[in-house]
């Protein structure tokens, strides 16, 4: 947990790009508005995916509560948290790869999950069986959500598939594929709840498109 390290930042921000400095250095108030010049003008935060898309989802609405290491009890925002490797372990997720996605009130997240669902599913190599079934399913619960042809169960059901898969594959491209879906529909379940009964008003009006 110590030298420097060089994160990647991309999404909704003014300033997009590759920022190095020591870790615990900064938190991520510091990294979102004063390095990378703030959300767009009237966005408001909604979400950061910290370590690349194989990291837990955060909810910028969540505060993040416990003890470090040595004992010292922490309460959090999304802003307070220090860019350390402990730091994310301690909310719930990892620092991973170092590459930090920040979206804003315009994201639907659904539709972000589909995008990262159909990005693992086209990866796995399909030796294992949870991860090969895995994937696909929650690739193709994600793109039938986004089709309009959900079923009510489907958030339920695509959370479940998630918890089926790590733990239960050879590489960690199980955990990857899985605990975006996982921390996607824990953090933000009512838009998951919303689109599976077909609620038009689940997505937020978007001003972007996810290619």
């Amino acid at each position: 947990n110590t030298g420097t390290r060089i994160w990647s930042v991309s999404g909704h921000i003014q300033k997009p790009g590759y920022y190095e400095f020591p870790c615990g250095g900064i938190t991520m108030g510091e990294l979102i508005y004063d390095l990378c010049g703030g959300l767009y003008p009237g966005r408001k935060l909604k979400a950061v995916i910290p370590g690349g898309t194989s990291s837990k989802v955060l909810n910028a609405e969540d505060r993040y509560t416990g003890k470090l290491k040595d004992g010292t009890p922490f309460d959090w925002s999304i802003n307070d948290i220090p860019l350390d490797f402990d730091s994310f372990v301690h909310v719930g997720s990892m620092s991973g790869s170092a590459a930090v996605i920040v979206m804003d009130d315009s994201t639907d997240m659904v539709e972000a999950l589909a995008n990262i669902n159909a990005f693992y599913a086209h990866e796995s190599c399909g030796q294992c069986t949870p991860c090969r079934e895995g994937c696909l399913w929650m690739n193709k619960i994600t793109s039938r959500m986004m089709a309009g042809n959900a079923k009510e169960t489907d958030a339920d059901l695509l959370h479940s598939v998630s918890l089926q898969i790590s733990g239960r594959t050879i590489c960690a491209h199980g955990e990857a594929a899985a605990w975006p879906t996982e921390s996607f529909v824990d953090k933000f379940r009512d838009e998951f709840l919303a689109k599976a009964s077909g609620n038009a008003s689940a997505k937020p009006e978007s001003a972007y498109r996810l290619i």
